[in-house]
């Protein structure tokens, strides 16, 4: 059951999850301006358990530090219809040591020309990772649940 080419959802571990999260060069990043989600495409780093991202305050991303926010990435390959998503929750701040600045700098590699501001660095505090496998009969019946970890 299921139509040809069925697939089930398996749970990653956070250090998979993660794993996959640095894989991936671009993501989004959700916060919340006055009571309402806002999501954007950055680009990032995973470093050390953190997600890092150069973002354009004037775009209201972070009007203060310590807000909490949310990360994800996805890979999905429609034809063989298999893929991975892992979602990441944490607090962000504004990284302002002049040294880690130029770190993260010459690691991030922009996608767009306009001026990018400020870097945020998200300390990742729960972890969640699914990928999209083959349903196999010989499988297990069920899928396992993601796996959440929680880092804080």
């Amino acid at each position: 059951m299921g139509g040809e080419g069925a697939r089930k959802l398996r749970g990653l571990s956070a250090a998979d999850s993660l794993k996959r999260l640095a894989s991936s060069q671009y993501g989004r990043i959700v916060y919340s301006r006055r009571g309402t989600p806002i999501i954007r495409p950055v680009n990032h780093i995973v470093e050390e358990g953190a997600v890092v991202v150069r973002a354009q305050l004037g775009a209201s991303l972070l009007r203060g530090d310590g807000e909490l926010v949310a990360f994800e990435a996805d890979s999905f390959d429609e034809s063989t219809r298999r893929g991975w998503s892992v979602i990441v929750t944490g607090v962000a701040h504004i990284v302002r040591d002049p040294d880690q600045v130029r770190h993260y700098e010459a690691l991030l590699d922009p996608w767009i020309t306009f001026p990018r501001d400020h870097l945020i660095r998200i300390e990742t505090e729960v972890v969640t990772g699914l990928e999209l496998v083959e349903d196999c009969v010989d499988g297990p019946s069920a899928a396992a649940p993601p796996a959440v970890e929680d880092r804080r």
